[in-house]
Parts: structure tokens; sequence; C-alpha cells
């Protein structure tokens, strides 16, 4: 009995473990301001384990979410863009909070700029 007692406590705890970290798979609106300005965008997400993927949408087309990863409950991943035909890299780094919330710093390459963001998920809870 105490032997099946704690093979159930350890199973409990690992899966509590399992369970912390949040699903980000879906639609998410973001607001940045970098270098002053403020933009709004959405990225639509799709999340296999740690794996992140999905596409953000660009001035004039969909970008791939690149690098994705999840880890506990920070999230990171980028996407490539250009700005008058200069190719940049847009890195996000953020965390997730449980109500369904990300913060984080933005930055932007090879401009050495960076800033701030909010997303908010579309769906009412991120758990």
């Amino acid at each position: 009995m105490k032997k099946l007692f704690v093979t159930a406590a350890v199973f409990l705890t690992s899966s509590a473990f399992a369970a912390a970290a949040p699903n980000v798979a879906g639609k998410w609106t973001l607001h940045s301001s970098i270098a002053g300005n403020d933009s709004d965008s959405e990225c639509t997400f799709v999340q296999t384990d740690a794996k992140l993927t999905g596409t953000c949408k660009g001035p004039e087309k969909d970008l791939e979410v690149k690098n994705g990863s999840i880890d506990g409950n920070k999230v990171t991943w980028q996407v490539d863009s250009e700005y008058n035909g200069t190719p940049l890299t847009i890195k996000y780094t953020a965390t997730v909070d449980d109500a369904g919330k990300m913060t984080g710093t933005v930055d932007v390459d090879p401009f050495g700029v960076s800033g701030e963001f909010t997303a908010t998920s579309s769906k009412a809870d991120i758990k």
C-alpha cells in the first residue's frame, strides 16, 4: 500500500509540473512599442510540445514564426521582415501569466533597437 501511495504521489507531482507550461496555441493580439513607435499586430501560434511555429501578420504579408520555443512560462520566437528594403529579424522574448497574457521584450536586428510588447490571447483561458 505504501508503495502504491508513493507511486501515485510521484505521478501526480510530475503531472503538475508538466501541466505548468502554458498552451499558447491560437491567435494573439500584440501591442509593441519599439523606439517610440507603437504598433499592433496579430500572431497565430501552433504549439507542438516545446516548439512554437505559426505566422504573424506583417504590413504586406504573413511572416513565418521561426526558432519558437516554450520553456516553462518563457516563450521566444522571431520573424524575418524588411524595412525600406533592408532585411531585419524581429526577436520576441516573453513571459506568459495565468491570465493568458504575455509581456516581454522585442529586439530588431540589425538596427539594434529594442522595445516592449504585450500580447493577449483570443482564448478566454490559457492553461
